[in-house]
């Protein structure tokens, strides 16, 4: 009987260091994805403001659709990278916060997903 106490005293200590190491990698992930998207931000401001900018200065309407239109595919392209930037800090920071319960799951013959 007192095996099977301290089996599971080292199972509960084991699941809450897992579970502490898991929300500090979550933590972390979040604060990366907040900054992420944060400069971001800033440089789309700098960005449009400059494009207003030019905008504005041309003198014929040629030229302001054509500056407009670079700006507008400059800011997809942009979009498009952004997206795929925060999909890979979103994926890196489940398997982040996956990894400290792989042991236990692997007990249990559920393997982590690639």
């Amino acid at each position: 009987m007192m095996k099977s106490f301290e089996e599971f005293q080292t199972f509960g200590k084991d699941g809450f260091e897992a579970y502490v190491a898991s929300s500090t990698a979550v933590t972390k992930g979040m604060q990366a994805m907040a900054q992420e998207a944060a400069e971001f931000s800033r440089k789309s401001f700098e960005k449009s403001t400059a494009a207003f900018e030019k905008i504005a200065a041309v003198k014929s309407f040629d030229k302001a659709l054509e500056a407009q239109q670079a700006f507008a595919k400059e800011s997809y392209d942009a979009v498009v990278a952004q997206v795929s930037k925060m999909n890979e800090l979103y994926l890196n920071t489940a398997k982040e916060a996956f990894k400290p319960f792989e042991a236990s799951f692997a007990a249990f013959g559920v393997k982590a997903p690639k």
